[in-house]
């Protein structure tokens, strides 16, 4: 690994946490711009291994993606550091925008800026797309895998992890029959278990052990802190897919089951998180204000939003932690490279289904399920086309693939059209 020194590295995280737009799609293409392309810190193929792992735990898998590279370059500190900057922009500005929600309402000039964003966004991710697929799409069984995995996803409606162990057990398999003994290779321990790594993976399940026992034991189990610390830590250890395959679950569940909110303020909410910087699981700090704060306030909403973030993503530090040194010692195990390897082709798909899902519900304000023959597609209603954010979006587009500006420039540009039209209108 490269000698970095912990201060430029400390930079560089607050840069991706401010600029980490546009979900998991934009974040991983920041990452991997920077740390990869820029920087050098990383190479290619570390990279991608880190990001296969990662994309096998439940969980925010960009947060934990920097959390791990984190840990590669400067051990648990480095680990810490990246993986709370990652968080931090995007949690402070969810929480001043859940205040503005139940204070103020609709503002003008917010919309307008989310509505720039949201174009900005689009493109960020679809330019994700492309620069990911480059990379990971180099022979015909990738290509395959990829288009497997989107297929699996918006067609069929398969469930996330089924999609990735598929690929990665084709990967694995196809390098047993592939591969002799003769052609195994020694293991590279450039990268050792970093000294307390295991103390901070402890450290960190007790700390989250503990404040589920401080609620229940001080406060009881029926009460809102409680039920949004035990709600939203099962949900950590369950997300599998990212944010995007456990929505559902909580706009449900809060809905439905516990009344923290109203339909339309989880659409509100992920309007929100869709469009500030950091992982979008973070609308679920959005639930979590809204829940508290409908019984204690302000404060109480505060308290609420900060107790979801901390039960939310404490336990993405302990996968890391207890996992990324062993992943790193198999990085030379060609069997199980060839099955991160497979893994990654599928995401390529994964991220397209993504990069779908979100154009629908930016571009179009109607949609609509076709279910036939096993098939259920998300289709739009061409006739709901928003002009305004198809134009924005194009604009969005030629910034990025034929003028190759940077991203402040996209994310000013858009949010200052954005603004405009709002008020124009």
């Amino acid at each position: 690994m490269p000698d970095i020194s912990f201060r430029e590295a400390l930079a560089v995280w607050w840069r991706i946490g401010l600029l980490s737009f546009g979900g998991p799609a934009g974040q991983i293409a920041l990452m991997h711009r920077i740390l990869v392309e820029e920087k050098g810190w990383v190479d290619e193929s570390r990279f991608l291994h880190a990001l296969n792992y990662c994309m096998l735990l439940p969980g925010p898998e960009a947060q934990q993606l920097a959390t791990y590279i984190g840990w590669l370059l400067h051990g648990v500190k480095g680990g810490l550091v990246a993986g709370i900057l990652f968080i931090i922009p995007g949690a402070l500005l969810i929480l001043v925008l859940s205040l503005f929600y139940v204070l103020l309402g609709d503002v003008p000039l917010v919309e307008g800026l989310f509505f720039g964003l949201k174009a900005a966004v689009l493109a960020i991710v679809l330019q994700a797309l492309f620069r990911i697929s480059q990379k990971a799409l180099k022979n015909r069984l990738a290509w395959g895998l990829a288009i497997a995995g989107f297929i699996a996803l918006f067609a069929f409606n398969l469930p996330f992890p089924l999609v990735v162990l598929g690929a990665g057990l084709i990967g694995y398999l196809l390098a047993r029959i592939n591969t002799t003994p003769s052609d195994a290779k020694p293991v590279t321990a450039d990268v050792l278990v970093r000294p307390g790594t295991k103390t901070a993976a402890v450290a960190c399940t007790l700390l989250w052990f503990a404040t589920l026992l401080a609620l229940l034991f001080l406060v009881g189990g029926d009460q809102v802190f409680s039920q949004i610390a035990l709600f939203f830590s099962k949900m950590a250890v369950v997300t599998f897919g990212g944010a995007y395959a456990v929505l559902g679950y909580v706009a449900q569940q809060g809905v439905e089951h516990y009344g923290w909110l109203q339909p339309g303020e989880m659409l509100d909410g992920l309007g929100l998180a869709e469009t500030t910087p950091g992982p979008l699981i973070l609308v679920t700090q959005f639930v979590g204000f809204l829940a508290a704060f409908r019984e204690y306030g302000i404060w109480g909403g505060i308290l609420g939003a900060l107790l979801t973030t901390w039960v939310t993503f404490l336990p993405c530090f302990v996968w890391i932690f207890a996992g990324a040194p062993y992943v790193e010692k198999l990085r030379s195990n060609q069997a199980l490279s060839a099955a991160l390897a497979a893994i990654t082709a599928a995401v390529v798909g994964v991220i397209a289904n993504l990069a779908l899902w979100f154009g629908l519900n930016v571009l179009f304000a109607e949609r609509f399920v076709l279910k036939q023959l096993g098939l259920e597609l998300l289709l739009p209603d061409l006739s709901s086309v928003n002009l305004a954010m198809l134009a924005l979006t194009l604009l969005a587009c030629l910034l990025l693939f034929v003028f190759k500006r940077g991203l402040f420039v996209v994310l000013g540009s858009c949010a200052l059209l954005g603004i405009g039209w709002q008020l124009l209108v």
